[in-house]
């Protein structure tokens, strides 16, 4: 063979031989592929190591931030440390170091801001010259220029007599009383009303019989039309004792009211306004001056002398021991009217009358909060009996309230295993604000969840 036919044959072989090609090129292309793989591991580690990071220091900071007014800057920081250290088991990070600032200004609020920082030593980024990675995190808790005004607006109906519920929420509303009087840095920081409710409110409280804006002519209709003697009996030869059954055609005779009994009588309770000022926070008498004084007497507060009158309302208050004194004086009884309790639990946050919330310093945010608790369907108002038809009156109530910029929570207390409460979902201010319970042991869990969400209304970021 010619060498040339031998050259060819050599060169097509080599041509065709392509192991020591693939192993040329795997060993060319192993290191960057390595160096990626590698980066991606080590990257991950330093994003784990951050994340938990992360999560220690928030928790460290909302710690802190309740004693950080009285603690030194050196022992903030050795708190900061221990605290830190209990919450921050990663393994991988190295030369972890902590710090926390604390400030404070009538305009701002108080301030605490953390920050962490540390480094892992790389498995795989050192062979490209990078030993270690570094990483860090920082929080930032605000409190104290965001204030609170909550109002409990509590069902004190009688069907709260059974399965231990009037106990429970006794409980767990003081207990809640202590989460957010625990919240208040200082004076002011949180107020806190009280509206037990059943088919009327008792405003015996803040009210006598002169307040001007209270109206009597109902008060008086509903006494003369029930106090009185008929000039015959039914069929049965037995005593009529309402008005409306003497002059009915049936029976066709004449009633005569007894002597209205003196004002200094009133228990203290009222029913609902006239509508649709029932559903508004119009205050009494706003009307007078464009609409005459008929229209005033409209946005006035019925009395009523109703047997099963709950405990009197507590406005806004932070005397801590008086509302939960309040609470325990509760007692269930009457039918139920969630709507006025709403109604005086937003009356409660306003600085307006009849209850005149304390005045609103203009160097703080403020948050106005309704919790309602009730255990059963609306049954009456001063206008029906209808559940459908009280239960429309509330939701409006609802309405104008968060479009007000009130915060609502509510609370089902559904012993009786019945239909979710559409009206209480819907008057929540989200899904979220919305608790149902089976149980009277569920009470104190729903107060609980809100105490907590409350308290994080303090913090800004």
């Amino acid at each position: 063979m010619s060498m040339f036919g031998r050259v060819r044959r050599s060169a097509t072989g080599f041509r065709r031989s392509e192991g020591g090609n693939v192993a040329v090129m795997f060993a060319i292309a192993i290191v960057p592929i390595l160096g990626f793989v590698g980066a991606a591991i080590d990257y991950a580690r330093a994003n784990s190591a951050r994340t938990a990071m992360q999560a220690a220091l928030d928790s460290t900071a909302l710690m802190l931030s309740r004693d950080a007014s009285t603690t030194s800057s050196t022992d903030l920081d050795k708190k900061a440390q221990s605290y830190f250290k209990a919450l921050y088991t990663n393994h991988d990070a190295q030369n972890v170091l902590v710090s926390a600032t604390y400030t404070s200004t009538t305009t701002a609020g108080s301030q605490l801001v953390m920050t962490a920082s540390g480094k892992l030593t790389t498995d795989f980024m050192k062979i490209a010259g990078y030993p270690t990675l570094n990483f860090g995190a920082s929080t930032t808790t605000v409190w104290g220029n965001t204030r609170l005004r909550v109002a409990l607006v509590l069902d004190n109906t009688g069907s709260m007599s059974s399965a231990g519920k009037m106990d429970a929420l006794k409980t767990a509303a003081k207990k809640l009383i202590d989460q957010l009087s625990a919240s208040a840095k200082t004076t002011g920081d949180v107020y806190v009303s009280i509206i037990p409710f059943s088919k009327d409110v008792n405003i015996s409280s803040i009210a006598t019989t002169s307040s001007p804006w209270l109206r009597w002519d109902l008060w008086e209709d509903a006494w003369q039309s029930t106090n009185g003697t008929c000039s015959k009996k039914d069929s049965n030869n037995k005593t009529i004792k309402t008005e409306a059954a003497c002059v009915a055609k049936k029976v066709g005779g004449t009633w005569t009211p007894s002597p209205l009994p003196a004002y200094s009588t009133w228990n203290g309770c009222v029913t609902d306004r006239d509508q649709n000022y029932d559903v508004q926070s119009t205050p009494p008498y706003a009307v007078m001056a464009t609409a005459g004084a008929s229209a005033s007497l409209a946005t006035q507060f019925p009395t009523e002398q109703y047997s099963s009158c709950p405990q009197a309302i507590t406005p806004l208050s932070y005397e801590w021991s008086t509302l939960k004194t309040k609470i325990d004086a509760m007692q269930p009884s009457g039918n139920t009217n969630q709507g006025i309790g709403l109604a005086w639990g937003w009356l409660s946050l306003l600085q307006q009358s009849p209850l005149n919330a304390p005045a609103e310093d203009s160097n703080y945010k403020y948050s106005k909060v309704i919790i309602l608790l009730s255990d059963g369907d609306n049954t009456e108002n001063r206008f029906s009996t209808s559940t459908s038809t009280i239960d429309k009156r509330q939701k409006l109530i609802c309405d104008n309230a968060k479009a007000a910029g009130v915060i609502v929570y509510t609370i089902q207390v559904n012993t009786n295993n019945d239909n979710t409460s559409t009206v209480m979902s819907y008057c929540a201010s989200s899904s979220d604000n919305f608790f149902s319970t089976t149980s009277a042991n569920g009470i104190g869990t729903a107060f609980s969840s809100i105490g907590n969400a409350l308290s994080k209304l303090r913090l800004a970021r």
